[in-house]
């Protein structure tokens, strides 16, 4: 390290923040929000601190208690996660960005449960959208919060890939052509 500080500041007039810089293996270290992972090859890969950044941002463009529809969400939304595509898109691990797309619906799918209230509407609702009786009843009369039952398979066929596809919401993964 310290050789490397010499020729960068005496050689090439560069101010090196000691803070900030490390001699490390590329698996250790983070760059411009990635890091890399070494599972037989050296892979690309959103870093830790990025994912926790974008989850917060996420999180306050879709809070619960914001009082606004998934219609007025999800422009909003699409807008930040089209321009955090056009960054860590290229990623070398696709299996991160189909994480985070899985969350994003289920945080949205938590949002209508939590909307629709109480036992008898949300019954209503999940019948409105296609939803056997007995499975609507469970759902509607279980005690778990809107988190646990964002990931039931009512919600999940209640409010399918294609509805917020339908709504304009962006996706972070992009399958790739072959």
């Amino acid at each position: 390290m310290a050789s490397v500080t010499r020729f960068l500041e005496r050689r090439l007039k560069l101010k090196v923040n000691t803070a900030k810089s490390a001699v490390a293996s590329p698996t250790e270290r983070k760059f411009l929000g990635f890091s890399f992972l070494d599972r037989g090859r050296i892979r690309r890969c959103v870093a830790p601190q990025a994912l926790a950044r974008f989850k917060q941002r996420v999180r306050e463009l879709t809070r619960r208690s914001g009082g606004r529809s998934l219609a007025q969400i999800a422009p909003e939304l699409s807008r930040y996660l089209i321009g955090w595509r056009g960054y860590f898109g290229f990623c070398e691990t696709p299996s991160q960005l189909r994480d985070l797309d899985r969350w994003i619906r289920r945080r949205l799918r938590a949002i209508v449960w939590k909307q629709w209230k109480y036992g008898t509407n949300r019954f209503a609702e999940l019948r409105r959208r296609g939803i056997g009786k007995d499975l609507a009843a469970q759902t509607a009369g279980s005690p778990h919060g809107p988190w646990r039952l964002s990931n039931s398979p009512a919600l999940s066929f209640a409010f399918p890939n294609a509805f917020f596809k339908g709504l304009g919401l962006g996706s972070i993964y992009v399958k790739p052509v072959e």
